[in-house]
């Protein structure tokens, strides 16, 4: 337990386990077959990346995509933990590097995409390798009952042929109960366990919108959350375009994703949405598995999807990182049939068991319950709270109509009167009091529920039929939807039963609602910018996601803890060894320059010694990893050069060329900086700090009057330092 919590706390930065997490991790340790089922964000990727650094051998993760396993990668070498991929993308090189370090037993973590771990070359392969166990992430692909089948995962019932010993252990975010008993079928597995986590994720604020503007809805949703990241799903990809192009025309930064677009612009506009150079994405299902970003404030469903199982994974990729986010579906009746229409090719069984998701979606939008309370019990759980205060109907921001049951008894009245016939736009024109030709042809005018609702809207009553039908008082059948009453319909008419409906929404109507304040409690906002401005610049210089440097909730935790030392970083939560040790000292230099110089991180001259060594330690992993500096650069800053002209001459950013040339600096002990800058102003610096007794480069710029740049006051400060060594 000791160990566990050491190596949880040394390399993600956090001093608890979640619920079932220790109990999942056990059952890896003890090399038991397990499944577990944790919702987006519940932390079942600790699940087996702690097992697999307490355990001797290598852990071989199974992971659908590409772009999903190099994120993990890079976050986990991030922590410090010794992790690789192997896919398509790698250079005969690189492979070759990867695999020195598999047989010398370095690499802890293997990350491969199920149709290369079922090939016979990789499996003798890897049985020469020591394995420790086989995780199979996003395990609900491998059951036909599940809403993400592929085929590749179902291959993977020879691991237990061809690794009788090794234990195989199961993830996924989600699966109701036939799906977890199909997984632990489909991968032989011996007697596993099964821990199922919570699916109430109360970070997250669900609401349905009826469909009135979808364009303008989904602009009012972004607009309230200006400047956050967001997800935005649509069902086409026409619409997905149309989306995104409207979003930029109104001065958003907004990129598409779908299937249509070609590898290269899809994987760029997915990077730039994981590197927050744009703040949402507007997407099709195509994009789904493949996203790991932690600080997602908003997804908005442009469009029902067709099953709770595909809802609960999409809207789940928002507030990974706990903070408060909104879950946003907007419904239109025509979804239900668009989606019906879509499953005509299945086989019976498939046919079947899809119309029943699409019924139990259809139902969580248009029913007058608690939205959370709706999804945990989808899933087969208690929902004990009775008011989950993170949902529009407990909320009380969706109104119910004050005479709900008498219109559901006018309505179910009218579906009995049409004895199983009628559709449900048949029945709202009777209801309204319609005389066109088949109505009267049929003798239907003259029912005495014909124009009983002719006080009301058209569209209010076809919408009112949809959510009784969803609310399970009325029943959908065939391919043209025939109505029926159902028992509690039944109920209804017999004053049994007391349904409710939603009041009419007025035309083309917009939220007012703002933002939540909850995640900003007790945050300096313009601290906050300054800490995601210099997260930014080093993710772009590294190439990697923002969120594998810090994610929000961590930079949130900084602004209100404000660590003053390498040690009081350490209790920022989820900043590890690693991390610190990597990043520690750089936005300790943004907190202290935040403060104006009154923090009392162990004096400004040891502040930046420890930097700069830590700056060394870093550049020193770099050349042991990579060869060293690219020589060219190495060239041009010998000739002279500095930031500016390197990076014109290098190609390269100015920001990474100031890297470059600090890296240089400390890595070569220079100590005369004659060859960049003048010695009369090498003397000014090293005069000044002795006169003010700071290295802080702004007080230094200030008493020198300006007249000397930042860089050159760098510069001589690295060259002052390497004097003292």
């Amino acid at each position: 337990m000791d160990e566990l919590k050491d190596i949880l706390s040394r390399y993600w930065g956090y001093s608890e386990f979640r619920p079932h997490q220790l109990e999942a991790i056990q059952s890896v340790l003890k090399e038991e077959d397990s499944l577990v089922v944790m919702p987006t964000g519940g932390g079942k990727s600790l699940c087996y990346q702690i097992p697999a650094l307490a355990m001797d051998g290598m852990a071989v993760i199974v992971s659908p995509l590409i772009s999903l396993m190099k994120d993990q990668v890079d976050f986990l070498v991030s922590c410090g933990v010794e992790a690789a991929c192997i896919n398509s993308t790698l250079t005969p090189g690189e492979k070759r590097d990867i695999d020195q370090a598999i047989q010398e037993g370095r690499i802890k973590i293997l990350y491969v995409a199920p149709e290369r771990l079922t090939t016979p070359a990789f499996i003798r392969y890897l049985q020469k390798a020591t394995l420790s166990f086989f995780a199979i992430d996003e395990a609900h692909c491998i059951s036909h009952w599940g809403h993400d089948f592929r085929p590749h995962y179902r291959q993977l019932t020879l691991l237990k042929e061809q690794f009788r010993n090794i234990s195989i252990h199961a993830y996924t975010a989600t699966a109701t109960k036939p799906v977890r008993d199909d997984i632990c079928n489909q991968l032989v597995m011996d007697s596993p366990s099964v821990f199922v986590g919570d699916f109430h994720r109360p970070n997250l604020v669900y609401s349905v919108e009826r469909q009135t503007n979808r364009l303008g809805q989904v602009l009012d949703v972004v607009e309230r959350f200006s400047g956050s990241a967001g997800v935005v799903y649509c069902h086409s990809r026409k619409k997905v375009e149309e989306t995104a192009e409207f979003l930029v025309e109104h001065g958003h930064s907004a990129l598409p994703y779908h299937a249509g677009l070609d590898d290269w612009t899809r994987k760029n506009n997915q990077d730039a949405f994981a590197k927050d150079e744009t703040d949402i994405i507007v997407a099709t299902v195509a994009f789904g598995m493949g996203i790991d970003k932690s600080n997602v404030r908003f997804v908005v469903h442009a469009g029902m999807p067709k099953s709770l199982e595909h809802y609960q994974q999409e809207s789940g990729r928002a507030g990974r990182d706990g903070l408060e986010s909104e879950c946003i579906l907007l419904y239109s009746k025509a979804d239900h049939g668009f989606w019906r229409r879509m499953l005509t090719d299945l086989e019976d069984d498939a046919y079947l068991s899809s119309v029943k998701k699409l019924d139990d979606i259809n139902r969580y939008a248009t029913q007058m319950m608690c939205r959370h309370r709706q999804l945990v019990e989808y899933f087969g759980q208690t929902f004990l709270k009775k008011n989950c205060e993170a949902c529009d109907v407990c909320s009380g921001s969706v109104d119910s109509h004050e005479d709900s049951k008498g219109i559901a008894q006018l309505i179910i009245e009218g579906v009995r009167s049409l004895a199983d016939i009628a559709g449900p736009s048949y029945t709202t024109l009777v209801l309204y009091g319609s005389s066109e030709e088949r109505i009267v042809s049929k003798g239907h005018n003259s029912l005495p529920c014909w124009g009983s609702m002719s006080d009301q809207r058209r569209e209010d009553i076809r919408d009112w039929v949809e959510q009784l039908a969803g609310q399970g008082y009325l029943k959908k059948s065939g391919e043209y939807s025939i109505l029926s009453v159902t028992p509690t319909g039944f109920q209804v008419l017999n004053n049994e039963e007391s349904p409710l409906l939603q009041k009419p929404a007025p035309p083309k109507a917009k939220r007012a609602r703002k933002q939540s304040e909850k995640n900003w409690d007790g945050v300096d906002r313009d601290l906050f910018e300054q800490l995601r401005m210099k997260r930014l610049e080093l993710a772009k210089d590294r190439a990697v996601p923002a969120y594998t440097i810090f994610n929000d909730a961590t930079l949130k935790d900084m602004t209100i803890k404000q660590p003053d030392s390498y040690e009081a970083m350490l209790g920022v939560l989820g900043i590890g060894e690693k991390k610190c040790h990597d990043f520690g000292g750089i936005f300790l230099r943004v907190l202290e320059e935040y403060r104006g110089g009154t923090s009392s991180f162990m004096g400004a001259q040891a502040e930046s010694t420890e930097y700069e060594s830590d700056l060394l330690s870093r550049t020193r992993t770099k050349k042991n990893l990579k060869g060293g500096m690219d020589n060219a650069v190495t060239d041009y800053i010998e000739q002279g050069m500095l930031s500016g002209e390197l990076a014109q001459r290098a190609n390269m950013s100015v920001s990474k060329a100031q890297k470059s040339l600090e890296e240089y600096f400390v890595e070569n002990r220079v100590t005369d900086p004659s060859l960049w800058i003048s010695t009369s102003d090498f003397n000014a610096i090293a005069e000044a700090v002795s006169v003010i007794g700071s290295t802080r480069l702004k007080p230094l710029h200030e008493y020198l009057e300006q007249r000397v740049d930042f860089e050159a006051i760098k510069i001589s400060l690295i060259c002052l330092r390497n004097k003292d060594l």
